[in-house]
């Protein structure tokens, strides 16, 4: 029997199994893959794999549902690109909250999975917490900044991305005033925002960004009152990085009159009179790339940071008839800069603090 986990049933088993979900992949079937519950182990009995499988494991811990249709969907297809290229095989869990993370990963490790994905930057203190514990499963966090012996950090460059977002953004603006909202304050979004903060100063030094976190990827209402109060503070320009979450945020700019950002896939046509455009983070070829790493032993224990000058995981996808041919061209421009390291991102300290700023190659 195969079955989905979603975040309610996952708990109720976990109180049933005294704390511990075991998973087993399915991967058998190409058209569906997702988890199966059977041969419960304690969670005080740690059972380490020894032999290396034929098959490559692979598994992925996420913290919405795979039919989001941006984050947590494109992971699930990075795992699922795997399962068809490699031919291996794969296991899944949806809606994991904070609570369950460690020992989430943990049961992976315990059935022999030798590649974790934890889908977020939020689950880093987890896998640092699990990985010394299964030394033969290499874990990755999406979006991460840890590393280790079998610890890998896997990132778009989220800075790059958003920097020509900021750029465009400054240039449709009326007010002078762009906002940025997103669900947590973690390196990721951090960050995106300064990236975008960048952009938009490198077209006009005076503007403002203000920014907002709902604590929550997927909470349509909270997205939806927190971009009203964003707009009433005088923003007319609005880039977002939610989940589930962000049509609302997309809907509500449309509703205003004001421009907006989609985020990771092309959302152009959630909102079509105020999305700009998208940057678009092919994170299923991202996650495939490291699972060919793995499969080939290559595999290190680093941060992968894949930008722009891997064109096809990062690049901006269509845009708003609103822009002009002259924009675009100003915006590709400082892009080919930007991958020639003409233009890079350095840290740097502002207002006591430190942080990254622009270093700019004069030819």
């Amino acid at each position: 029997m195969k079955l989905s986990l979603k975040r309610r049933k996952f708990l109720g088993f976990t109180s049933a199994l005294l704390g511990s979900l075991i998973l087993k992949a399915c991967g058998n079937n190409n058209n569906s893959t997702s988890t199966n519950l059977e041969d419960s182990t304690s969670p005080n009995e740690e059972k380490e794999t020894t032999e290396t499988p034929e098959t490559l494991k692979v598994a992925i811990v996420l913290p919405g549902i795979i039919t989001d249709k941006v984050w947590n969907q494109t992971g699930y297809e990075g795992v699922k690109l795997t399962e068809e290229k490699l031919g291996a095989e794969i296991a899944y869990v949806e809606q994991v909250s904070q609570a369950y993370q460690a020992e989430t990963l943990a049961d992976f490790a315990r059935r022999g999975y030798n590649l974790v994905y934890a889908h977020g930057g939020q689950f880093d203190a987890a896998i640092q917490q699990v990985a010394p514990q299964f030394r033969d499963t290499f874990f990755i966090g999406v979006n991460g900044a840890v590393e280790g012996e079998n610890i890998a950090s896997l990132r778009i460059d989220h800075l790059q991305g958003s920097y020509l977002c900021g750029m465009l953004g400054a240039m449709m603006t009326k007010s002078n005033q762009m906002a940025y909202i997103t669900a947590q304050s973690f390196q990721a979004t951090d960050e995106e925002l300064r990236g975008f903060e960048l952009g938009a100063k490198s077209i006009n030094p005076d503007i403002k960004i203000i920014s907002t976190y709902t604590g929550d990827w997927n909470d349509a209402a909270k997205a939806k009152e927190a971009t009203l109060a964003l707009i009433s503070s005088g923003a007319d320009v609005v880039y977002q990085w939610l989940d589930n979450a962000s049509p609302a945020v997309l809907q509500t700019a449309q509703e205003k009159g004001v421009y907006a950002f989609g985020n990771t896939v092309d959302q152009l046509n959630i909102a079509p009179e105020a999305v700009l455009t998208t940057p678009i983070k092919r994170l299923d070829l991202a996650i495939n790339y490291l699972a060919e790493l793995a499969n080939k032993n290559e595999l290190e224990g680093k941060v992968y940071s894949l930008g722009l000058d891997y064109p096809d995981i990062l690049y901006l996808g269509e845009f708003n008839e609103v822009v002009t041919d002259e924009m675009i061209t100003k915006i590709n421009n400082v892009k080919e800069e930007i991958v020639s390291n003409k233009i890079t991102f350095e840290p740097c300290e502002e207002d006591g603090e430190t942080t990254l700023c622009v270093n700019q190659t004069v030819s």
